[in-house]
């Protein structure tokens, strides 16, 4: 990539970030050498034929460009022979994206964003055979837009995280191009503040640690990821638990995610031996700890009942406020299948 490329934009390393997310693609824009000097925010807007300009400048604001290895300034003029590295949330899926009448749990709402609460069972964005019943099909119903590839509206593009299906709990959700591209970098950069709530198998030994560890997909299975050995591998991933109460066979603790990967709870717990109790994909769907008698099978298949996937709940939330920059803090309630299911550990552990 030492040529010169005229009005091509390279796309570089894919979907980058934060990968609950998946939501960055990195660029490169060479400038010509017949290119008379011109401001960065200009040469970009005719370059990026698909993106408005108020965007690009959404990005420069934001710190997402640079020019020859330096954070770019909308002012900045470029000259040739200068490099232009950048890097843009997604904004559209290619898809239609049909408004549904789905009911929110909003916890706050105002111009440039809104919390929700998602429940579990709902998936986050149309794709991988759920086209319906998204979260994304009732944000479209609720702010009153939809999306198709010719669309003209680009209001779309307001996810800024996922959470997995199976997993409740808070999500954050832009309106506009500045409240995106200002969150979405709060997550690259980790300033995010995100606790989660489990219940894992085993009894931890240490009532607080870190776990460290690169997190890649498993070669044997490419709908799992694993934790890697070897530093060049997979993507640098750190979460942070606490043990909220023992139980015994199950523990329940607060994780805090320092980054963001995929699955990453999931796949730090059940590496460090305490799967999330009832994650199927992770070993948590079967018996870990406990007796071998009926009784004791039939009360962990009662618990399966009650709770029948993986028990994570995104419970907190804060951030920065994109227009404000006034931080801002959300918690949740446990759901009810959560509760139920601590609760009867409790019960069960008390009666022994």
């Amino acid at each position: 990539m030492d040529e010169d490329y005229g009005k091509d934009v390279i796309l570089e390393s894919g979907a980058e970030g934060d990968d609950e997310q998946g939501m960055y693609e990195h660029f490169r824009l060479n400038v010509d050498p017949g290119q008379t000097p011109i401001r960065v925010d200009k040469f970009m807007a005719g370059h990026l034929e698909s993106t408005s300009r108020h965007r690009i400048q959404c990005a420069i604001k934001n710190g997402y460009v640079k020019v020859n290895d330096k954070t770019a300034k909308a002012n900045l003029i470029v000259r040739p022979g200068d490099v232009i590295r950048f890097m843009m949330p997604y904004e559209r899926h290619g898809f239609e994206i049909k408004p549904e009448n789905i009911p929110l749990d909003i916890v706050y709402e105002d111009d440039d964003l809104l919390v929700v609460n998602k429940p579990a069972g709902m998936v986050v964005h149309p794709g991988n055979g759920h086209f319906t019943g998204t979260l994304i099909n009732a944000l479209s119903y609720h702010l009153g837009i939809s999306q198709g590839p010719d669309a003209e509206d680009e209001r779309m593009g307001v996810l800024v995280h996922r959470i997995d299906m199976d997993t409740s709990g808070l999500l954050v959700v832009a309106k506009n191009d500045d409240a995106q591209l200002n969150l979405a970098k709060q997550f690259f950069d980790h300033t995010i503040e995100r606790k989660y709530v489990a219940v894992v198998w085993g009894n931890i030994k240490a009532d607080s640690g870190t776990v460290d560890g690169n997190i890649g997909r498993d070669p044997n299975d490419r709908l799992r990821f694993k934790v890697y050995d070897d530093p060049e591998k997979g993507k640098h991933a750190v979460t942070h638990y606490r043990v909220l109460d023992r139980f015994g066979f199950v523990t329940v603790v607060e994780c805090q995610l320092e980054t963001g990967r995929t699955h990453q709870i999931r796949v730090h717990m059940s590496h460090i031996g305490h799967p999330l109790f009832g994650d199927e994909r992770y070993g948590g769907k079967e018996i870990r700890q406990g007796t071998i008698y009926a009784k004791y099978k039939q009360f962990i298949h009662n618990c399966f009942e009650i709770c029948p996937r993986q028990a994570l709940h995104a419970k907190t939330l804060g951030f920065t406020h994109p227009r404000t920059k006034e931080f801002i803090r959300f918690d949740s309630e446990l759901p009810q299948d959560i509760s139920s299911l601590i609760e009867k550990w409790r019960s069960y552990t008390n009666s022994l």
